[in-house]
């Protein structure tokens, strides 16, 4: 049995060692005060020792008087530290004679978390595995009346322990392990010496508890890596959705969602996006119905005033009655002003054969070519919405006229009327 204990000895404490330099240069992303990493174990269950015993002695079956403590420490999620303690009782067997001994050992081993490094993350949250192996001593005492000596010793022990995730603070365990004693001078139930240098073995099974401690969410049993190759990937994902989650247009439906992208600011549109037009003549029908109204008011003051329609109305949007308005140092139109290009869009479609200056002006504040520069931005970006709207780009012609010297700049109210874009009808 030895060359089967010693040897999962050896691989374990190996495998230890590799995934603590393999956490220093792997290619993941695990943050080293991210998770807690201290923990105490508790346990009971169930032994059976094997071997040495004197001719004619055996233990029961199973002996259930066993309990063990620890506390372990984890440098990272896959590779730790432990110190524990056990206490075990056996005694004789009915039909042999009777001895009572008890066995109580402290020791180091290392720790593999077998769940991480096989990434059980893939298939379960609530399942892990850890592989122990270590050394320590240990002191077997027996019946008074058989042997009052105390045989002292070290040992070596491995073994795997099962884990069931119960929350962030709690883990319930099942473990199994080996373990083999070395400088016994006395049988397990004291009545005769042993001279063998690796003796006494014994197999023991335990189920318990393990008790997470630490101000962190969760334990490194329970942190997983991921590869910076993953996390870009995931980036980028989240990044994608994001980006389709944009709306352009700002008409409530997501970009990815929209196929009308570039609808006009403030008309009504469907779950997809596109403008209502009833009647198909590339108007949207809240705008036709809005300017309409307006043309009509137009139209009627003009009137009222002695003058004819058409040409009047041209009149009153070369005269600045027509305009888009800018919030500070913004080169895009504010919600408010969607009515001043609603209402050109609407002349421009029953005018097929006019053109239009689209001039814009900034307020005194600021730097003069900045001013100028911020005037012919927002010119265009008025053409665009124009042009988007439907109107040909050729029949737009956009001026940046900088500064509007008109108003007090002191005044705040009044700088909002000059920072704007009027038209020019040709």
């Amino acid at each position: 049995m030895k060359k089967v204990v010693l040897p999962l000895l050896l691989i374990c404490l190996s495998s230890a060692s590799l995934m603590a330099q393999e956490a220093t240069t792997d290619e993941t992303t695990t943050a080293s005060d991210g998770f807690n990493k201290w923990s105490v174990e508790v346990s009971g269950g169930i032994n059976k020792p094997f071997r040495t015993f004197s001719p004619g002695y055996t233990t029961q079956g199973l002996n259930f008087w066993q309990a063990d403590l620890g506390v372990r420490y984890m440098f990272n999620n896959k590779f730790g530290l432990k110190v524990d303690f056990g206490y075990y009782n056996f005694q004789n067997a009915d039909d042999t004679p009777e001895f009572d001994s008890n066995y109580m050992r402290a020791g180091l081993q290392g720790v593999v978390n077998v769940g991480r490094v096989l990434n059980f993350e893939d298939w379960t949250n609530t399942f892990g595995l850890l592989a122990h192996g270590g050394f320590g001593v240990y002191q077997l005492s027996f019946d008074e009346d058989i042997n009052d000596e105390k045989d002292k010793g070290v040992y070596a022990m491995a073994g795997m322990t099962l884990q069931v995730k119960l929350s962030d603070r709690i883990a319930l365990t099942g473990d199994l392990s080996a373990l083999a004693n070395g400088l016994q001078n006395y049988s397990w139930d004291g009545n005769s010496t042993e001279s063998n240098t690796v003796d006494g073995l014994m197999f023991q099974g335990s189920i318990g508890l393990t008790f997470y401690l630490g101000s962190n969410e969760t334990h490194a049993d329970w942190t997983y890596d991921i590869k910076k190759d993953e996390l870009a990937a995931l980036e980028e994902r989240i990044g994608t959705i994001e980006t389709q989650m944009n709306d352009t247009d700002k008409d409530g439906v997501p970009d990815y969602l929209d196929a009308e992208p570039n609808s006009i600011t403030g008309v009504m549109v469907d779950s997809k996006g596109r403008s209502i037009d009833s009647n198909g003549n590339g108007v949207p029908d809240e705008l036709e119905s809005y300017v309409d109204t307006k043309t009509n008011e137009v139209k009627n003051s003009v009137n009222a005033a002695g003058t004819t329609g058409g040409t009047d109305i041209e009149s009153l949007i070369n005269g600045g009655y027509v305009n888009v308005y800018f919030d500070f140092n913004k080169d895009m139109p504010n919600a408010q002003s969607v009515s001043g290009i609603n209402f050109l869009v609407k002349y421009l479609k029953e005018n097929p054969s006019a053109s239009a200056d689209v001039i814009g002006y900034a307020d005194e504040i600021g730097d003069s070519a900045y001013n100028k520069d911020l005037s012919q931005r927002r010119a265009a970006n008025v053409k665009k919405i124009l042009v988007d709207s439907g109107i040909a780009a050729d029949r737009l012609n956009i001026v940046g006229n900088g500064e509007d010297t008109s108003v007090n700049k002191d005044n705040k109210n009044a700088r909002q009327v000059v920072r704007r874009v009027t038209f020019i009808i040709k």
